[in-house]
């Protein structure tokens, strides 16, 4: 399976917010979606799953669902991103299965080995610097720390950085042996005639 090198992660305030902001990222050209919505009833993160496979098979994009393995499946997500607190990669390939994709968050060089151990298919790192995005927030990475860790990774598993990343960031993030980066407020905050704009710069920068 092919891991894209830039991943949006939605916000809103919403579940209509976060649908808005997902139609603009995929009619821009966004590619891989991961739904992300924290303290809503099951039942409305389903609900918003539903709506945002059918909007992820309008444009081709693959649909990653945040935390929630049972969401994933309900919806037919293509895969599920895994914190540090949710259920084990083990037990999200027993109920998913072999042909989806599970990723982890990851913020020290333990964890990510951790999770390679544990089969995922991707690591989500960070965060490379302050964010509002998430309420509890792991000790910021930098450059340094995202060095510090890549060099001493063995295997080739794709590492997606993560936390506050701006387009001017990809470069030296890229220098590093990252595979990609995830945006979430740099696309959610942006009005809707600039995301194209904004996703092609960041897919330039990333080529």
């Amino acid at each position: 399976m092919k891991i894209a090198t830039l991943h949006y992660i939605s916000q809103g305030i919403s579940p209509e917010a976060h649908l808005e902001n997902i139609q603009a990222v995929c009619q821009a050209g966004g590619k891989w979606i991961q739904l992300r919505m924290k303290a809503v009833p099951e039942k409305v993160y389903l609900e918003t799953a539903l709506t945002v496979r059918q909007i992820c098979d309008a444009h081709g994009a693959t649909f990653i669902v945040n935390d929630n393995i049972h969401v994933a499946l309900a919806s037919q997500a293509d895969g599920v991103h895994l914190g540090q607190e949710d259920e084990s990669p083990a037990i999200a390939r027993k109920v998913l299965g072999t042909e989806k994709i599970i990723g982890g968050t990851a913020n020290t060089l333990a964890q990510c080995q951790e999770l390679i151990t544990a089969g995922v298919d991707y690591i989500g790192l960070g965060p490379y610097r302050f964010t509002k995005t998430k309420a509890k927030l792991s000790p910021v990475l930098g450059l340094d720390g995202y060095t510090h860790i890549l060099s001493q990774l063995s295997g080739n598993i794709p590492v997606i950085a993560i936390g506050g990343i701006t387009s001017k960031d990809i470069k030296a993030l890229r220098a590093t042996g990252i595979h990609g980066v995830a945006v979430s407020g740099m696309l959610s905050t942006t009005q809707d005639a600039a995301v194209a704009t904004q996703l092609q710069t960041l897919t330039t920068t990333l080529i």
